[in-house]
C-alpha cells in the first residue's frame, strides 16, 4: 500500500525539487503550505494541499493525519527550532513512522553560525522523537549562484563576500535526490543516520566563475567584497536583518576554510557523482543570460 509522504517547506528550493524526484513513486504526496492559492504546481505534481503553518501548531493535525513519512523543513530563522518542535510534536501524536529532516552542513551546538547552533537543537529533538529519523546536512547550495544571475547577465561578473572560500557546494536537485531516496527505502535503513551531502569538489569562487564560462561561452567573473558592501546590497533588495547577519557568519566561516571538504555520501545515495557547477550553469544558462 503507498505510503502517504508530508513535504513540508512545500513551495522552497528542495522541497519543490523533491516533489520532482518523487515523481513515479509509489507514495502519495501532501504538501503543506500556508497559502494554497500559491499551491498550483504541487497541485499539477498531484500533490493533495493542506493549508497549516508550522508557527501555529492548531493548525497542524489535519496535515499529518495519516501520514507516515514527513519530509521535515523550517524555514530559516530564529523561530526554526519552535517550528521543527511543532512538527515533531503534530507528527508524534499522528502516529508518524518516519521524519526525514533538512538541517545544515556543520550544525552543531559550537558552530561558528547562528544558523548552524539553531539547526543544532532540532536535530537533537529529532534523534529523540521516538520515531525513524534520518537528518541531511547540505552543503552550499549551487542555487545561490541564481541570486546572482542579473549581474553575470548584465556585466557578465557576481560578488560575493567570500574571498578565496573554498566549497564543496551541491546541487538542490541533488540534495532532492537524495531525500527521495531515503524516503522510498525501507524506512530502517537509513534510521539514525546523519548524512553530509557535498558536490563532487572543493571549489574556489573564482573556479565557479571559470566553470561558469565553460559552460556560458562567455566571459564570467568573481569579484570579492567586504561585508559591509554585501549587506549593503542585501537588505537594498529587501532582505530581511536576521538573514543578513546570518549569511555574513556564514560567509566569514566560509572564508577562514569552514567549508573546504566533500564526502562521498550524495553518490552512494544516488549511485552516481553528484552534479557539478559547470552542469549547473548548462542547466540555468537562461537565468544567467537573463532570459
Amino acid at each position: 500500500m503507498s505510503r502517504t509522504v508530508l513535504i513540508t517547506g512545500a513551495t522552497g528550493t528542495v522541497s519543490t525539487a523533491l516533489v520532482d524526484a518523487l515523481e513515479g513513486a509509489d507514495v502519495r504526496l501532501r504538501a503543506l503550505v500556508r497559502d494554497a492559492s500559491a499551491a498550483d504546481r504541487l497541485r499539477a505534481r498531484g500533490a493533495e494541499i493542506v493549508v497549516g503553518d508550522l508557527d501555529d501548531p492548531r493548525t497542524l493535525p489535519p496535515a499529518f493525519d495519516g501520514v507516515r513519512d514527513v519530509w521535515l523543513l523550517t524555514p530559516n530563522g530564529p523561530r526554526s527550532p519552535e517550528n521543527s518542535m511543532n512538527a515533531l510534536w503534530a507528527a508524534r501524536r499522528a502516529g508518524v513512522e518516519r521524519v526525514v529532516r533538512l538541517s545544515v552542513v556543520g550544525a552543531a551546538h559550537d558552530a561558528p553560525n547562528r544558523s548552524g547552533r539553531l539547526h543544532a537543537l532540532s536535530d537533537r529533538e529529532t534523534e529523540s522523537c521516538g520515531m525513524r529519523w534520518t537528518i541531511l546536512r547540505p552543503h552550499w547550495f549551487m542555487q545561490n549562484l541564481l541570486n546572482e544571475a542579473a549581474d553575470v547577465a548584465a556585466a557578465g561578473t557576481f560578488a560575493l563576500n567570500m574571498g578565496a572560500a573554498r566549497i564543496g557546494m551541491i546541487d538542490a536537485r541533488d540534495i532532492a535526490e537524495c531525500a527521495a531516496r531515503v524516503l522510498t527505502d525501507d524506512p530502517d535503513r537509513h534510521h539514525g543516520r546523519t548524512y553530509t551531502l557535498t558536490g563532487p569538489r572543493s571549489l574556489t569562487f573564482d573556479e565557479v566563475a571559470d566553470r561558469m564560462s565553460g559552460a556560458l561561452g562567455r566571459p564570467v567573473g568573481y569579484r570579492p567584497v567586504g561585508d559591509e558592501a554585501r549587506r549593503g546590497t542585501l537588505l537594498g533588495h529587501g532582505v530581511p536583518a536576521w538573514i543578513v547577519d546570518m549569511l555574513e557568519e556564514y560567509a566569514r566561516a566560509y572564508a577562514s576554510g569552514w567549508g573546504d571538504f566533500t564526502t562521498d555520501t550524495a553518490t552512494d545515495l544516488l549511485g552516481r557523482p553528484p552534479r557539478d557547477v559547470a552542469a549547473f550553469a548548462r542547466d540555468h544558462a537562461a537565468a544567467f543570460a537573463g532570459r
